[in-house]
C-alpha cells in the first residue's frame, strides 16, 4: 500500500527520493519503499524525515503512534488533506490512470482538473477504451441548488459559469463508448473522484470554496465502510441526473 501522505509531502516540497535519503542517512531505495510500498522506517529515521519535510511524524507513519484503544480510525482512510488545493493534480491523474473497471466523477464544476491537466479527456478516453466504465456528473447551471451554492460561497453567478465551462470541457467525450455524461441538480455535500476501490472525497463547508475545504482519500476495505457510503451516494445522485445529449 502506497504512503500517499508521504508522497504528497515530498511532492509539495520538491523532495526527491535521493535528496530525502541523503538527509536521513539511508539509501534512495529505502525511501522509495517508504513511498511505494508503505514501509515504516525506524523511529529515529522517521523523525529525521518528518523534520526535513516539516510534517507530523505520526501523520506520515501512523503505526509509530502508541495505540489508543479508546479512539478508532477507519482502516479505509489513507490520507486527509487540509485543503483540496494541497493536492497536486498528479494525485487525481495517477488515481484515474490506475483504474481498470470504473471511474466516477461527481462535481458541480471541477474545472481545476482540465485547467491543470489538459490531457484529462485523453486519459478518460484511453481508460474507457481499456474497458473502464466512466461516469461524469456535473452541476446543472440552471438549478436552484447551484445558484444557492454561489450565494453561500460568495461566488455569485461564477459557479453557474463554471458549471457550463465544465460541461464544455467534457463534451468532447460524448459518444465515446464507455463514457456517460450527465448533469445533476442535487445539493452537493461532497465532490467525489473515484477509481475502482479508491475515492477522493472533497467535503463541502458552508461559505467555503471547494479548493479551501478538506479532502480525504479512501480505499475500500470490505462491505459497509466509508467507501461504500460515498459510492452509494454517487449512485443515488446519478439516478436523478439527466443525460447530456450530443
Amino acid at each position: 500500500m502506497q504512503n500517499e501522505r508521504l508522497r504528497s509531502a515530498m511532492s509539495s516540497g520538491g523532495w526527491t527520493h535521493a535528496r530525502l535519503a541523503e538527509v536521513t542517512g539511508v539509501d534512495a531505495k529505502s525511501v522509495e519503499r517508504w513511498v511505494n510500498l508503505g514501509r515504516t522506517p525506524r523511529r529515529v529515521t522517521a523523525h529525521k524525515a518528518a523534520e526535513a519535510l516539516r510534517e507530523d511524524v505520526h501523520a506520515l507513519w501512523p503505526s509509530l503512534r502508541q495505540p489508543r484503544p479508546t479512539r478508532a480510525v477507519s482502516p479505509e482512510l489513507i490520507a486527509v488533506y487540509d485543503h483540496r488545493a494541497d493536492l497536486p493534480v498528479s494525485v487525481y491523474v495517477d488515481l484515474f490512470a490506475g483504474a481498470r473497471e470504473q471511474i466516477d466523477v461527481l462535481v458541480y464544476a471541477g474545472v481545476f482538473l482540465h485547467e491543470a491537466y489538459p490531457g484529462l479527456n485523453d486519459l478518460l478516453r484511453e481508460r474507457a477504451g481499456e474497458g473502464c466504465t466512466v461516469r461524469i456528473a456535473v452541476g446543472d447551471a440552471e438549478s436552484e441548488n447551484v445558484k444557492q451554492r454561489g450565494k453561500e460561497e460568495k461566488f455569485g453567478h461564477g459557479i453557474e459559469s463554471r458549471c457550463r465551462l465544465a460541461l464544455m470541457h467534457f463534451r468532447p467525450l460524448l459518444g465515446v463508448p464507455g463514457v456517460e455524461l450527465r448533469t445533476h441538480a442535487t445539493t452537493l455535500y461532497n465532490s467525489l473522484y473515484r477509481a475502482d476501490d479508491q475515492v477522493l472525497v472533497n467535503a463541502h463547508v458552508w461559505g467555503v470554496n471547494a479548493y479551501g475545504a478538506p479532502v480525504w482519500h479512501l480505499r475500500r476495505n470490505g462491505k459497509g465502510g466509508m467507501f461504500d457510503t460515498y459510492a452509494d451516494s454517487f449512485t443515488a445522485v446519478w439516478e436523478t441526473a439527466r443525460t447530456v445529449e450530443g
